[in-house]
């Protein structure tokens, strides 16, 4: 596939609701593949966007979404550690079932509005993500895989920021579609 750009992208990176439903649509077998959970240092972005001082931890959730053993998006959740033993516990307890199950069931939960975002190609995030992504799937992330999503979901006053990475195959098909070949 040739260059995956904003507008190629666009419904993915703007879809509202739960990504993992719409991923589910695409295929017969959706998956949840778990590549770390646990404490980080706070990321720059993550510290601004959840309004965090400039040190302390993160509870970190790192995954890849599949369709039918296609890996198609890599995420990261991060909240403050204080959270994750208060409104966002149930985090730690997902194990493999998406964050979805959390998030969109739940009416305390608020999200605010959906941030698309291109990766520097060489810059911290894209790496790690690149990092993980081969030592998931065997095989490098696409040079072409570099936009993502971010927001934050607030509930009960604790915020929670999700960022999903998308392969650039996704251009092909729109978030409501179903069935990927």
């Amino acid at each position: 596939m040739g260059i995956a750009t904003r507008d190629s992208l666009r419904d993915w990176l703007r879809a509202p609701g739960s990504l993992s439903r719409r991923l589910a649509r695409l295929g017969g077998r959706f998956e949840v593949q778990v590549l770390r959970q646990g404490v980080a240092p706070f990321r720059a972005r993550e510290r601004a966007a959840l309004g965090l001082p400039p040190r302390g931890l993160t509870l970190v959730r790192e995954v890849i979404l599949r369709v039918d053993g296609q890996p198609l998006v890599w995420a990261r959740s991060a909240l403050h550690q204080c959270a994750g033993t208060g409104p966002w516990r149930a985090l730690k307890g997902l194990g493999a079932r998406p964050l979805a199950h959390l998030l969109y069931d739940d009416r305390r939960i608020h999200r605010s509005e959906l941030e698309p975002r291109r990766l520097a190609r060489q810059g911290h995030t894209r790496r790690h993500a690149a990092r993980q992504w081969q030592a998931a799937t065997g095989a490098p992330p696409s040079p072409q895989m570099l936009w993502s999503r971010n927001s934050v979901f607030s509930r009960c006053g604790a915020q929670l920021r999700v960022m999903e990475l998308f392969v650039p195959e996704l251009a092909r098909h729109r978030p409501g579609a179903r069935k990927i070949r």
